[in-house]
C-alpha cells in the first residue's frame, strides 16, 4: 500500500517561489484592491505566510516542523504578517513578494524608529493634512488589527501547552514527531514575539513621527492624532502577557482520562 509523504522543507520553499512568481506576473498591473491597502487574498496562496516564524532572532532560518499548519497557526501567521510589514510598504507594487517572504524589511530598517517619518515626509504633498490622515490611518488600522491578532494567538498559546502535555500520554511517540511538535510549538512563539517587538516598534515610530510632523508643519490635525497614537499605546499594554479579553479557555483532552 502507498503511503502519503509529507513534502520535504525544499519542495515547500520551491513551490512558495514558483507560486510567488506566478502571482506576480498576474499582479502585474493590478491595485491592490483588498482592504488596508492589502492584497486581495483572492490572489495568494492559502500558505503564503508560511515562512513566519522559520527564522531565529538573528534572521537565520531554523528547522521547521514537518506538520500542516493548522488552522489557527495559519490564521495567526497571516494576521501577523501586517502587523511585522511597514505600514508603508504596504501601498507598494511587489507587495506579493513581501507576502510570499521573498522580500524582508533589513533589520536596520526594522529597528530604525526614524523610518516612518522619513518615509512620510519622502512624497510632495498639496498640504500637510495629507500626512496627518496617513499617520491617524496607519495607526487606526494597526489598532484593528492588534485585537485578531492576540485573540488567535492566546488560543494557539494555549492549545500548544495542551499539546506539549498531551505527549506524555500519547504511546508509541517517536523521536521524529517529538521534534515535529516542539518545533511548531517554537515556531509559534517566535511568530507572536516577532509581532511583540513589531507593535512596541511601531508604537513609538508613530509618536517619534508626529514629534517630527508637529515641528515640520502645525496643525489641530496634531491634537488627534495623538490621541489615536495614545490609544494604541495603551491597547498594546491591554494585550501585552495577558489573555484576550474575549478569550476563554477550553478543557484539555489529557486532563479528561
Amino acid at each position: 500500500m502507498r503511503t502519503s509523504r509529507q513534502p520535504t522543507s525544499f519542495q515547500r520553499n520551491l513551490r512558495r517561489s514558483l507560486m510567488a512568481l506566478a502571482a506576480m506576473s498576474l499582479l502585474a498591473g493590478c491595485g491592490l484592491d483588498s482592504d488596508f491597502g492589502e492584497v486581495n487574498p483572492n490572489r495568494v496562496n492559502d500558505n503564503v505566510h508560511d515562512w513566519i516564524g522559520r527564522d531565529n532572532a538573528a534572521g537565520k532560518p531554523i528547522s521547521p516542523s514537518d506538520f500542516a499548519l493548522t488552522d489557527e497557526e495559519r490564521a495567526l501567521r497571516d494576521l501577523a504578517f501586517p502587523l511585522i510589514e511597514p505600514p508603508y510598504s504596504r501601498q507598494k507594487w511587489g507587495q506579493v513578494v513581501r507576502e510570499y517572504g521573498l522580500s524582508r524589511t533589513s533589520p536596520a530598517e526594522a529597528t530604525d524608529r526614524s523610518a516612518y517619518i522619513n518615509h512620510l515626509m519622502a512624497n510632495d504633498v498639496r498640504s500637510q493634512s495629507a500626512r496627518y490622515a496617513r499617520l491617524i490611518d496607519d495607526v487606526r488600522n494597526d489598532m484593528t488589527r492588534l485585537p485578531q491578532f492576540y485573540e488567535v494567538a492566546t488560543k494557539v498559546l494555549d492549545l500548544d501547552e495542551k499539546r506539549r502535555k498531551s505527549m506524555a500520554y500519547v504511546s508509541g511517540l517517536g523521536a521524529l514527531e517529538k521534534t515535529n511538535v516542539l518545533n511548531r510549538i517554537r515556531e509559534n512563539a517566535r511568530v507572536i514575539a516577532r509581532v511583540d517587538a513589531s507593535v512596541t516598534h511601531r508604537a513609538a515610530s508613530y509618536r517619534f513621527a508626529l514629534g517630527h510632523l508637529v515641528i515640520a508643519a502645525p496643525s489641530p490635525q496634531a491634537i488627534e492624532a495623538e490621541r489615536a497614537v495614545n490609544a494604541l499605546h495603551a491597547e498594546i499594554s491591554r494585550y501585552r502577557g495577558k489573555p484576550a479579553p474575549t478569550w476563554q479557555r477550553e478543557p484539555s483532552l489529557a486532563f479528561q482520562r
